[in-house]
């Protein structure tokens, strides 16, 4: 073996070691009490502390010093939180950690935790039994009984559309809803997302359902990780299809509609422009949760994510707007500002056992849609593309994000290392 490729591997391990001790050695993050019934009126005095004490207490948090900017005024949300997407840094946050209802925002530990289930070109006929228990009132795409999907199809009717019919189908084809909700919440809890509580998959407004700013950020931090999340996420508008219908000569044909993304920093609104450099992530809005939003966007190389619940100005499209200067208030601080906190990784990442011998390997994480989260496939880190099929379109997500330490361990390659790098991926350009 030649002498430079020795010593990048003895490099590799020797980070990987010093950094799975220091992981292994870090405090232990208290856990947040059970949820409550509801979403509490006003932060408790108390709250998690994971990721940092600071971040568990009520009010704002932000390490304000010469050369930060000030954060942008006239911030309503009840909470709010920007991160560093690749470090983990949480650069500023507002009560982080309060439990409220997070409405379709919901839907990312959703496809988190169901997407590595089936491949993309899987097909289901809908009987009408998986459309059962579907909220009055909720965001549809248009599924139809008797008629057959493909996973794909129903994939972008999720993120596109927030349908919550095409989520009950895809619970119904994971074993049913009971089970999806069971396997949700044994996936935050891996994420270490513990005000999270999953009644309701589609994030339709349930008693006892509830997640915070900081977990829906570790939930699409996670659900990034996989090549196919990332897609679906920044996809535009898609065709759809439609309901088989005769023709005049009496010919069965099915035809197919349009669906456009319905997170304005991507697709825009006349009040909103689209956002450069964003790519996803999910947005929501319920009578219990009001508007909620999770955006990830890239400039100059760094990727900042951001999380927004519930906006108290009565505004249109007021999620939107405040996530737009909080982005871009991180962008200008980002370097200067020291973190209040961090993101912390999936449980599998700290608790791997580093044995002597273990290899690693550069730049690997999750590129493969079918990969576990915290869990990275072996081989190429692939580049995103817009989903194949059924005409969609898709903008890439922005990042271009290389490195990263992974070391190989009993039955998976586990990412020990703080910094959590996002494959490379097509950028997001800004439309003219």
């Amino acid at each position: 073996m030649p002498a430079s490729e020795n010593t990048v591997r003895r490099s590799l391990l020797v980070t990987s070691a010093v950094l799975l001790s220091t992981a292994l050695t870090a405090p232990v993050a208290l856990a947040a009490p059970k949820p409550s019934a509801t979403p509490s009126a006003t932060p408790p005095a108390k709250m998690s502390t994971v990721g940092g004490a600071r971040l568990g207490q009520p009010g704002t948090q932000v390490n304000l010093a010469s050369g930060v900017p000030v954060l942008p005024k006239d911030l309503s949300a009840r909470s709010w939180i920007v991160a560093d997407a690749e470090s983990g840094d949480v650069l500023a946050a507002h009560n982080a950690h309060w439990r409220l209802a997070p409405a379709s925002t919901l839907k990312m530990l959703f496809a988190d935790t169901l997407l590595p289930k089936w491949p993309k070109s899987t097909k289901h006929k809908v009987e009408v039994s998986d459309l059962a228990g579907v909220g009055s009132g909720s965001s549809m795409v248009g599924i139809k009984e008797d008629e057959t999907y493909t996973v794909h199809d129903l994939w972008l009717g999720v993120f596109l559309r927030s349908g919550n019919d095409a989520v009950h189908v895809l619970s119904a084809m994971n074993g049913g809803v009971e089970k999806t909700v069971e396997e949700m919440n044994e996936h935050a809890e891996e994420l270490q997302a513990l005000d999270t509580y999953v009644v309701s998959p589609d994030g339709y407004d349930a008693e006892r359902q509830v997640s915070s700013a900081y977990d829906l950020t570790l939930i699409a931090r996670s659900g990034l990780q996989k090549k196919d999340f990332r897609e679906y996420s920044s996809t535009v508008r898609a065709k759809f299809p439609g309901e088989t219908k005769k023709n005049k000569k009496g010919k069965k044909v099915r035809g197919s509609f349009e669906i456009q993304n319905t997170n304005r920093l991507l697709s825009g609104d006349y009040d909103v422009p689209v956002y450069e450099g964003i790519a996803g992530v999910k947005n929501g809005n319920t009578t219990s949760a009001g508007s909620t939003f999770t955006g990830v966007a890239e400039r100059d190389g760094r990727v900042l994510l951001v999380t927004v619940m519930n906006p108290g100005k009565d505004e249109h499209n007021g999620v939107y707007k405040e996530t737009a200067r909080l982005f871009d208030w991180g962008f200008k601080a980002a370097g200067k500002v020291e973190p209040v906190g961090e993101l912390v990784p999936p449980k599998g990442a700290v608790q791997a056992d580093a044995r002597p011998g273990a290899t690693a390997s550069p730049g690997a994480a999750g590129g493969a849609g079918d990969g576990a989260a915290g869990v990275a496939g072996a081989g190429s880190n692939p580049v995103a593309s817009a989903p194949a099929g059924n005409g969609s379109s898709g903008i890439g997500v922005a990042l271009g994000i290389t490195g990263g330490v992974l070391v190989l361990l009993a039955g998976g390659a586990f990412l020990v290392n703080r910094r959590w790098p996002l494959p490379d991926l097509v950028r997001r350009r800004p439309r003219p």
